[in-house]
């Protein structure tokens, strides 16, 4: 087997022709700027080629069902296994997808709880038993007499297929009446159900009315209905014949030789997986459907400035009084109940806000209205503002109309299931004193002690629930070990981040025991503490030391080092990088000098020389600490202004108030599931969202904020795409290409023609190419391989037809405006403000060298968040804007992060405040004010467990505080290069 992955002539977007041997079975680390192409390397080129191969290995059958993949530009590549890629895609936005169900270790547990749990009665609380047949024929026989029943055995419950021979079979013994998925059928020959659907099906044996003497009868059909299902039998209460008054339920009555409640007679079918399960109908809670919580209309949510009058807009779903109906009833109400529409309805009594909101019930109004022109008088009753919302969110067909009364609903645990998300039958079997929603409320870590300790009730559990707590307890081993200890087995999978998403996945992966795979990675280390990172690193060891090659992009200086080979790429980024400039273990890249030089008289780095400038390992300067990025020689106090948010409790919070200085950088940290994103982008980013921009998000529970009258506006910078086709780029995401379209509108030859701002577009007729439609390329379909794209051939890629191109600024057609640089249109076009405003943030952020028209799907994920970034600090700041950033260093290298710190402070510097959080220690260092979340993740943590500036947070006692501490050591050597954040201040871009 070859010892290397060789690679030659890669050239898959911007790499140059890029050759390098990747040794085999090591854990293998490919970094560089932001943009110098690792992840064209590492999943473009190496993880595309091994896919292609795979999928060339099967049948021309199976491949007619794929989309074939192209081959990436690249010569040769040799030593290739299997290849499973672990990015940073979250695995699924569907509610019913949770941290358990992703792993399978719920699926493990419903196994155990259905074949080792202790049953007990839902309605007593007594241990359920088995029924005798003898008991179940008492049962029948105990029901009022003239009761009309059938006897119904079950022989099919939540299966799929078409069942025809089981039809034929029974029929042959003589039933010929069903009843299929509760509608009654009877036997027809070649009688079948639809294959692909789930169906529950039961054998009428007998139809009877109870009265005296039928006993042989019952005890016949008992039999005969017990032996066809399985021990189970089901009476169907049709009604009661004659004039007997008896308390009983018409319906399904269920019969078991197996779980039984002594003292009621309710009885349970025997448990199978299924009943365990929150998304089948057979184990889901009915109240919420199995997703454990419900929406509910929120008081606060309608009037959440109780200050205003009903005349200011008070009643939010309202707004402003206006000649419609509700207003009318409102009038009448107020008239009746003695209150204005001038009053506050802080003013107001409970009494009157009370009937405002939930109506006066069946009491009637005379309501005058004006309909036609004309005055009407109606006499009607009043619902209230509740009632309203709710009627318009149950009966209407409108999307748009359902997100209003949305943002007037709050996400509030199921009060049936309480949060379980399963019927009360799935409730009631315990293991020792654990529900199986206690399990999956714990934290993985707790759960993991829990599972090791549970009780069973005789030997005969105790040996079937052996093998599956060991599963489960390996999966469970492997999911703390990458760091997520902290996570619940019931959390949704869609509230996850990129990196827990990720080390979910790459668990997983370690808990299969595959060899000799190549697994590439994306950034792991993404929203994970320095503390946890340690584990995450033990993981991909484990993960390579069981005979697997691991190749990862990563930029975290931990990661970096405990690699046993570095491939670094660069010098710079997009058309300035693309070489290799270093490679091998990180030890030599440490020893080597920026100028290439290896301090033992080996080469650590290649020389590479851009644009006629030799330039070496900017990641080996910083690993070796010759540069570092300084402290601030002075920490910013900030205006005198608190924003504070007191009483959250959403999630793992415990109500300790947020305190941030106004005016200042603050930094929000502390381990990973401690609450920091429950804190700020699940309560206090929507808090201010919906009071400064009427926006419809709800946030998590909180009780009051003080001083949110001292921002005028707030601005959130997430990490979400900014584009997924090629028709988006940097110029249209930012609104750059609405300026360059006004621009070209108004030059003269323009308007000679008549031109309008739509023909510059190349996503309307007109201007654009027909043959193409804009895209510059046109797809060829081929068979029995991929679609190819190739330049079209009437625009040459330009996407504008000939006449539009006529059409210049300063010798510059708009697809060679596309076509430049950040850097070079911003000479070009030095005398337009607007447009360089756009320009300058975008150079602020470190992406001068991006091409204004580049695909947003071939910008790196570091490249994106900071085009995001800088169509936010492009707008026209007013001194007192928040702004929250989350994460804002994925996918940056040290150097990048330098530009990004040096726009941040800027902001600051202009009068605004940036509340950050993450940890990367380069951001901490640098914060002015940091607020530490824990002391741990999940339910251990959600305390702020520090407040004030990085030097007094490293003489606290967190787990944070050891991190800074090293940091600002390290920032402090006297040899080190440091590198100045000279704060960009451009008047109108930060």
């Amino acid at each position: 087997m070859p010892q290397h992955i060789t690679i030659r002539g890669a050239r898959e977007n911007n790499l140059q022709s890029v050759d390098v041997d990747i040794p085999r079975n090591q854990l293998v680390v490919v970094t560089g700027l932001s943009g110098s192409g690792k992840s064209s390397l590492a999943f473009d080129t190496i993880y595309a080629e091994g896919q292609r191969r795979y999928m060339e290995s099967l049948s021309a059958y199976a491949r007619q069902f794929l989309e074939m993949m192209e081959r990436p530009d690249v010569d040769h590549i040799d030593g290739l296994s299997l290849v499973i890629s672990i990015e940073q895609k979250t695995v699924g936005g569907n509610p019913r997808s949770t941290v358990g169900t992703v792993t399978e270790v719920y699926d493990f547990l419903r196994l155990l709880y259905a074949r080792a749990a202790t049953a007990y009665s839902h309605e007593t609380g007594n241990r359920m038993r088995k029924q005798s047949d003898d008991e179940i024929i008492d049962g029948i026989l105990g029901f009022p007499k003239g009761t009309r029943l059938m006897i119904l055995a079950p022989v099919v419950k939540g299966r799929k297929g078409h069942y025809r021979e089981l039809f034929e079979q029974t029929a042959s013994q003589g039933f010929e009446r069903f009843r299929v998925d509760g509608s009654m059928r009877t036997y027809e020959e070649g009688m079948k159900l639809e294959r692909y659907e789930t169906h529950d099906i039961e054998v009428v044996v007998d139809r009877l009315v109870v009265k005296d003497g039928i006993r042989p009868r019952v005890g016949q059909s008992v039999q005969t209905a017990l032996d066809m299902g399985g021990g189970t039998l089901i009476a169907h209460v049709v009604d009661i014949q004659g004039d007997a008054e008896a308390d009983v339920d018409a319906g399904d009555h269920l019969f078991s030789r197996h779980l039984v409640d002594p003292e009621t007679g309710l009885s349970y079918d025997e448990p199978s997986p299924n009943l365990f399960s929150f998304n089948t109908p057979y184990g889901a809670c009915p109240n919420c459907d199995g997703l454990g919580v419900t929406s509910k209309l929120d008081a606060d949510l309608m009037i959440p400035d109780p200050s205003k009058t009903i005349a200011e807009g008070g009643l939010v779903p309202l707004g402003k009084p206006r000649d419609i109906w509700i207003f009318s009833q409102l009038e009448a109400v107020a008239e009746a109940y003695d209150f204005d529409f001038d009053t506050p309805i802080a003013d107001l009594s409970d009494e009157q806000r009370d009937v405002i909101l939930h109506g006066a019930g069946e009491e009637q109004f005379d309501i005058k209205y004006r309909y036609k022109g004309r005055a009407v008088n109606y006499t009607h009753r009043y619902g209230g503002l509740m009632d309203h919302v709710q009627h318009a969110y149950d009966n209407t067909d409108s999307s748009k109309k359902r997100r209003w009364a949305e943002s007037f609903m709050r996400e509030t645990t199921c009060p049936t299931c309480g949060g379980a998300r399963l019927n009360k039958i799935a409730r009631s079997y315990r293991i020792g004193e654990h529900t199986i929603g206690d399990l999956a409320n714990m934290d993985l870590e707790r759960l993991r002690r829990v599972v090791n300790t549970l009780s069973f009730d005789g030997e005969q559990q105790r040996t079937i629930a052996r093998p599956i707590i060991k599963e489960v307890e390996e999966r469970l081993d492997f999911l703390v070990n990458v760091g997520v200890g902290y996570l619940t087995l019931d959390r949704t999978a869609r509230s996850l981040s990129g990196g827990e998403s990720q080390r979910i996945r790459l668990a997983t992966q370690v808990g299969t025991q595959l060899t000799g795979v190549l697994y590439v990675l994306d950034e792991p280390s993404i929203g994970l503490h320095p503390r946890d990172n340690e584990r995450l690193i033990r993981s991909l060891q484990s993960l390579r030391d069981l005979g697997n090659s691991v190749l990862v992009v990563e930029h975290d200086r931990e990661m970096i080092e405990a690699a046993d080979y570095v491939v670094d790429l660069g010098p710079g980024a997009g058309e300035k990088g693309g070489h290799l400039v270093a490679e091998g273990p990180p030890e030599t890249l440490t020893h080597t000098s920026e100028n290439g030089t290896a301090s033992n008289g080996t080469s650590g780095t290649n020389d590479v020389v851009v644009n006629g400038e030799y330039t070496g390992s900017v990641t080996a300067a910083y690993l070796r600490g010759d540069r570092v990025i300084g402290v601030p020689g002075e920490r910013r106090t900030g205006s005198g202004d608190v924003l504070t948010l007191r009483g959250a409790t959403g999630h793992n919070l415990k109500g300790d108030p947020l305190r941030i200085p106004l005016g200042t950088f603050t930094c929000i940290t502390g381990v990973s599931g401690s609450g920091k994103s429950t804190l700020i982008n699940q309560t206090l980013y929507p808090i201010l969202s919906r009071h400064h921009h009427n926006a419809k998000t709800v946030p998590l529970s909180y009780e009051r904020v003080e001083g949110i009258d001292h921002i005028d506006k707030v601005i959130e910078i997430d990490q979400k795409p900014i584009g997924r086709t090629p028709r988006s780029n940097p110029a249209t995401y930012t609104k750059l290409m609405d300026y360059l379209r006004d621009l070209f509108q108004q030059l003269p030859e323009a308007e000679i023609r008549g031109y309008g701002k739509s023909r510059f577009s190349f996503n309307t007729k007109g201007g654009r190419c027909k043959k193409c439609g804009g895209t510059g390329t046109v797809t060829l379909e081929m068979n029995f391989l991929p679609d190819v794209k190739v330049t079209c051939d009437e625009c040459n890629g330009q996407r504008y037809n000939e006449e539009t191109l006529e059409v210049r600024y300063k010798g510059h057609s708009m697809a060679d405006v596309l076509d430049l640089t950040v850097t070079e249109a911003l000479d070009l076009f030095e005398n337009l403000p607007r447009i360089q405003r756009k320009l300058r943030t975008l150079e602020a952020v470190g992406l001068g060298y991006i091409r204004l028209g580049q695909q947003s799907t071939t910008l790196s994920g570091g490249e994106a968040q900071r085009v995001k970034l800088s169509k936010e600090l492009s707008r026209p700041g007013t001194g007192d804007t928040l702004y929250i950033l989350d994460e804002p260093t994925t996918g940056m290298h040290f150097e990048d992060i330098r530009h990004l710190l040096n726009v941040l402070r800027a902001l600051v510097g202009n009068g605004n405040t940036v509340v950050v959080i993450e940890h990367n220690m380069d951001v901490v260092k640098q914060a002015d004010h940091i607020i530490d979340l824990g002391p741990e993740g999940g339910q251990r943590g959600g305390e702020i467990v520090f407040e004030g500036p990085p030097e007094e947070l490293a003489q606290a006692d967190t787990y944070t505080a050891h991190y800074v501490r090293e940091e600002l050591a390290r920032a402090q050597r006297e040899d080190a290069v440091v590198m100045d954040l000279n704060a960009f201040v451009e008047e109108g871009a930060a």
